[in-house]
């Protein structure tokens, strides 16, 4: 594998499983220090005993629903390994069911966890990119790019994300930060595994969640994270960019 991030510092959220894990894998792989995430402990650590090399890799297990806790782990990262060039916003968790079924507090849990985390680790992290001429990729969703039933929260703060990410790409342009997102379709992880779709849901609106290309692996999202982020694509900013295997094409 290429080592295109050697003496690079990667933040990643989300690293104890899934995508997270498998992002966090490949930066690791392609020679980037590496500051990984997460509110599992246990995940956590089976991502860093994963890496032999312990020199480049530190971890904080955090609960990122907290403005204050996004601050000081964009602080931690650079006390740790002295800059950042890239932030992965990955972390993220889903809700299902009607919208009847919705209560106040998971509504406000998936707006804390899957935006407003997002938000303040950007607003941390812009001065130290700055810095650095880095970059930011965020984590949204096939869900931000069409509508997608039992799961309305998830798919308002994903396409929160996307606009963020678009938003934040202009106004940051000028510092020479580039900021995109990603969204995936369905990817074998376990967020996926807690889909819990009414057990009356209409199975057209459920086959619309899948793609004909059957799920994704986390690593090929990984390696899609990893080109954004790399100066091959010093081109790309402000760019949401689907990877779902045709399921929002048409």
């Amino acid at each position: 594998m290429s080592a295109r991030f050697t003496g690079k510092v990667v933040l990643v959220t989300g690293a104890g499983s899934g995508i997270g894990r498998a992002t966090a894998e490949r930066f690791y792989a392609e020679g980037a220090k590496v500051f990984l995430v997460d509110i599992n402990a246990k995940g956590l650590g089976e991502t860093v005993a994963g890496m032999a090399d312990t020199a480049r890799v530190q971890s904080a297990v955090v609960d990122l629903s907290q403005p204050a806790a996004c601050h000081e782990v964009v602080a931690k990262t650079v006390a740790a390994f002295g800059q950042l060039d890239v932030l992965c916003n990955i972390a993220g968790i889903l809700v299902t069911g009607r919208i009847e079924e919705i209560t106040p507090e998971a509504w406000q849990k998936v707006l804390q966890v899957n935006l407003t985390s997002v938000f303040f680790l950007c607003q941390a992290a812009v001065p130290e990119l700055a810095k650095t001429k880095g970059n930011i990729i965020n984590m949204a969703s096939s869900a931000a790019l069409v509508g997608q039933a039992y799961a309305i929260p998830y798919g308002v703060t994903k396409a929160g994300v996307a606009m963020l990410t678009k938003s934040l790409a202009m106004e940051v342009a000028e510092r020479g930060i580039r900021v995109n997102a990603v969204c995936p379709g369905a990817v074998n992880t376990p967020l996926a595994a807690t889909a819990n779709f009414p057990k009356d849901a209409t199975p057209r609106l459920i086959d619309k969640l899948m793609s004909f290309f059957g799920f994704a692996q986390p690593s090929e999202i990984a390696a899609l994270v990893a080109f954004i982020a790399s100066d091959e694509a010093r081109y790309m900013s402000g760019s949401v960019v689907p990877i779902d295997g045709a399921q929002t094409a048409g």
